[in-house]
């Protein structure tokens, strides 16, 4: 914008100045041309006098004493002055007794005839060469180039300052955006320039510290309804206890101990009252686990259930640890929501796998299909939507975590998922 404001006062102070610099050049060229020929003229008249009363004595004193070169052709073929042939407009003017005015290859020619006393016509003849015509107006016309530009400077350097005085509060509103967008909402913007951009500036404050409000109280709410669910949480411990089969008890307790673990994550994430700086954010990315160890208790945990709605639950795992740079947590949440999606959108009796495959260079590949009917056609892929009566956040878990997310095609018989895990940083 500040380059084309500048190129905007550039051209309309080009334009301005060719409308008024080209007709003055013209100008002066023809005031150079008239002062010429007046005074050649004025030489001239001075000299009529003297060639009408015929006395050739002072009219050759007074030729030859002119600074403007001057001829003159008496009727007896004498030539006084500036000695030069008659041409065609001496000749001219001669024999039908009027003054001429001529251009010629050298410059104008101004002739004029006098009758003298005895009735003989004098012709005087001068020449303004071209030199004449145009003295001074090279310099008048360098002069009037120099003003030009000197303006077209003047007018950028003002047009560069009025646009920098304009483009600062834009830019300044340019960075405060950005920071917003990078979720640092205490960012705000300085209300200067145009009353516009002030009233822009205004209106970016308001919307940043309106964001942050609802970010709080949403914030709040996600806290309280996840600080609630701790009572029923805490019964289902003391149910899980009061149950006769130690492994059946251990098993729901391990579970309920679990949800546990995950309410208190959200209310501790809910809680911050910043968002992630670059270090936390770099910490959590180089957080990881053995996807082996979480994908075989997760699977164990679901066999149970697998087993009592008549479901083959196939798994092939690694023979040793898988690391990847995933939570646990995060891990055994996004295979919990693959699975838990099998179990809600297929009949009982329908056979599911679990693949997990460890990368040569680190990270791992983690399928989970079932041969129920497959995707609809009409498969949602939005977060939140969902076309089985649920949440429709399942999906979106399992693919915050993967560096690639691909499904089987909606139609197909049965239904898989595929995720590439990425690998733990080098230390």
């Amino acid at each position: 914008m500040r380059a084309r404001l500048t190129l905007l006062v550039a051209a309309t102070t080009v334009l301005v100045l060719l409308a008024f610099l080209v007709p003055l050049a013209v100008l002066v060229r023809q005031v150079a041309q008239d002062r010429a020929l007046g005074r050649a003229d004025d030489v001239v008249q001075s000299i009529v006098p003297l060639a009408a009363t015929g006395d050739v004595g002072a009219l050759r004193l007074t030729v030859e004493a002119q600074t403007v070169p001057v001829t003159v052709f008496l009727p007896d073929g004498t030539v006084l002055g500036t000695p030069a042939a008659p041409t065609p407009a001496v000749l001219l003017a001669a024999a039908e007794h009027g003054s001429l005015t001529v251009t010629t290859t050298a410059g104008q020619e101004l002739v004029v005839p006098v009758v003298g006393a005895t009735g003989a016509t004098v012709v005087i003849r001068t020449l303004v060469t071209d030199a004449e015509l145009t003295r001074g107006v090279t310099r008048a016309w360098a002069t009037l180039a120099g003003l030009g530009v000197t303006l077209v400077l003047l007018g950028l350097f003002v047009a560069d300052r009025l646009a920098r005085t304009i483009i600062r509060p834009i830019t300044e509103l340019s960075a405060v955006s950005h920071r917003l967008a990078g979720a640092e909402l205490t960012a705000r913007a300085d209300p200067a320039g145009p009353p516009e951009l002030r009233e822009v500036a205004g209106a970016l404050n308001h919307l940043a510290g309106r964001i942050q409000d609802l970010l709080a109280a949403e914030r709040e709410r996600v806290a309280d309804l996840s600080h609630r669910l701790r009572t029923p949480l805490t019964a289902l411990r003391l149910e899980a206890e009061s149950l006769r089969d130690p492994d059946e008890s251990a098993r729901v307790a391990a579970a309920a101990d679990q949800l546990a673990r995950a309410v208190t994550a959200v209310i501790q994430q809910t809680r911050r009252a910043d968002s992630p700086t670059a270090a936390t954010a770099a910490a959590a990315a180089a957080a990881g686990c053995d996807a082996t160890a979480v994908v075989a208790a997760r699977v164990a945990f679901w066999a149970v259930l697998a087993e009592d709605t008549g479901r083959a639950l196939h798994q092939e795992l690694p023979s040793g640890p898988a690391p990847v740079a995933v939570a646990a947590d995060d891990l055994a949440a996004a295979l919990d929501a693959l699975l838990g999606n099998v179990f809600a959108h297929t009949p009982d009796g329908t056979a599911l796998s679990v693949r997990l495959a460890a990368h040569p260079g680190g990270g791992a590949s983690l399928t989970v299909a079932d041969e129920g009917p497959g995707f609809p056609a009409a498969f949602p892929t939005a977060r939140g939507t969902s076309g089985g009566d649920s949440t429709g956040l399942g999906l979106d878990i399992a693919r915050q975590i993967a560096t690639t997310f691909e499904t089987s095609p909606p139609g197909a018989g049965g239904a898989s998922i595929h995720l590439t895990l990425p690998g733990t940083p080098p230390t």
